[in-house]
C-alpha cells in the first residue's frame, strides 16, 4: 500500500512579491528550496496564514540568497506582500517505508533566511 506522507516544509516564509502578470508559479530563494529538499518544478501546496487561502502551483528557483518569495500569476491573487506562508510539498511512499521517512522542515528567519 502507498500513502501520501509530507516530504518538504517551510513554515513562515514571507510572500515578497506578487506578480500577477507572470505565467505562474511561486518563484522561491534557491537557499531555502535546497535546505527544504525542494526542487523547481516541484508540485507544492501554499497555505496563507494571513488569510487561509490554499492553493497548489509549482517552484520555480530563484537567485540564492535574495530572500525571494513571489506569488506569480493567478497565485498572485491568493496573497499581498507581507503575508506570511507555509510552503508544502508531499511525497508518496510505501507505508513502511513511510514509517521511517522524517521530512525536511525549516523556519525561515527575518527576509527569509537561513
Amino acid at each position: 500500500m502507498n500513502i501520501e506522507i509530507l516530504k518538504s516544509k517551510i513554515h513562515r516564509a514571507v510572500i515578497t512579491e506578487a506578480n500577477l502578470h507572470y505565467v505562474g508559479s511561486l518563484t522561491l530563494d534557491a537557499d531555502l528550496m535546497n535546505a527544504a529538499n525542494l526542487i523547481e518544478n516541484e508540485k507544492i501546496q501554499v497555505v496563507n496564514v494571513n488569510n487561509g487561502s490554499r492553493i497548489e502551483t509549482y517552484l520555480i528557483r530563484g537567485r540564492a540568497g535574495s530572500g525571494v518569495c513571489c506569488l506569480n500569476g493567478p497565485a498572485a491573487r491568493q496573497g499581498a506582500v507581507g503575508d506570511t506562508i507555509i510552503i508544502i510539498s508531499y511525497a508518496t511512499m510505501d507505508f513502511e517505508e513511510a514509517k521511517a521517512f522524517k521530512p525536511r522542515i525549516i523556519f525561515p528567519k527575518e527576509g527569509n533566511r537561513l
